[in-house]
């Protein structure tokens, strides 16, 4: 395990802020030399800790409505899981891809233009591979709230708790080949440069940067942040997933819970539990920690809550490839 100096703690939350900040950037915010922080930088991605950088878009403002199916496996043998996975993960349309221990066995969340085209995918997976399946769930995604990496911090400002990104909802946009192109060029590579961009695009950096602009400006680009192996820095990710009493309380756990450092992801769906909260922790006793403080908080308000262990991503792409 890498163990992280406050140093490189401070390049990765600023990196998680705003990806395409430019090492001088950074280095001015946290007091260190521009030389030091793409030096750090560097290492970071060598060592495996930094996977990648990556745009979070929300492709719902291009027409697109999202599904997430959660896998339990039968009679699968590890050359056939494989072949499973990557099959998820050569689909255009699957954005993010889980791996899980626990309750299932694998997780995949996916943009799709309307149910039939969802339809359409379910039926040509269940073809291939329904026998490898024991059970599939099925939830529509509605939204995706994307917090901070605050843990990063020894000390956070509440206020930081309060900025995060959306995907899912929203008004449609109009958009043309252009920006499609660009979506899909910063998707899974956020720090591209502008130059490179405008060459690819054969358009001016001028362009580039007004393409980003106004695509930020109508929500579709959410934000520029970092993908991380966190198994590399000794943590661990668990969902938990919250049934309560009573629906009406979701929004008040929520107002208290955002302030946790630890709460990376929120997931608002249909046909699942009241709240889908996932954590970035050292262990399962910070969880349960967690649980214990809900329910103290909101005596009798938690009917039941189950928690899984998501213990790889192995694709994140916030676009479809359109």
């Amino acid at each position: 395990m890498s163990k992280l100096n406050i140093k490189d703690r401070k390049i990765l939350y600023q990196l998680d802020i705003n990806s395409r900040q430019s090492a001088s950037q950074i280095g001015k915010k946290i007091g260190m030399k521009r030389d030091v922080v793409s030096y750090r930088i560097k290492k970071l991605q060598e060592k495996g800790i930094i996977r990648n950088f990556y745009t979070v878009i929300d492709a719902s403002k291009l027409g697109y409505i999202s599904f997430r199916l959660y896998f339990t496996f039968q009679y699968v043998t590890p050359e056939i899981k494989k072949e499973i996975i990557n099959y998820f993960i050569k689909n255009k349309n699957v954005y993010i891809i889980s791996l899980v221990e626990g309750l299932y066995d694998l997780i995949t969340i996916m943009w799709v233009k309307n149910v039939m085209d969802f339809y359409s995918f379910y039926e040509k997976t269940q073809m291939k591979y329904g026998y490898y399946f024991k059970e599939i769930k099925l939830v529509l995604y509605l939204q995706l709230f994307h917090y901070r990496y605050s843990f990063f911090l020894d000390d956070f400002e509440r206020k930081d708790r309060d900025i995060f990104e959306i995907t899912g909802g929203g008004k449609l946009v109009n958009y043309d080949s252009v920006d499609i192109s660009l979506l899909n060029l910063i998707a899974s590579n956020a720090r591209m440069p502008t130059i490179k961009i405008a060459n690819k695009l054969n358009i001016t950096v001028n362009v580039v940067n007004y393409r980003i602009k106004k695509l930020k400006e109508l929500g579709v680009i959410q934000g520029f942040r970092i993908a991380i192996d966190i198994s590399k820095i000794d943590y661990k990710l668990y969902k938990i997933d919250i049934n309560l009493k009573e629906y009406k309380y979701s929004e008040l756990i929520l107002n208290y819970i955002k302030y946790n450092p630890n709460l990376i992801y929120l997931n608002k769906t249909v046909g699942h539990a009241d709240l889908e909260l996932e954590f970035y922790v050292k262990t399962i006793n910070n969880i349960h920690k967690i649980m214990e403080d809900l329910s103290i908080k909101f005596p009798g308000v938690i009917q039941y809550y189950t928690l899984f262990n998501i213990h790889d991503i192995v694709k994140i792409k916030l676009m479809p490839e359109i």
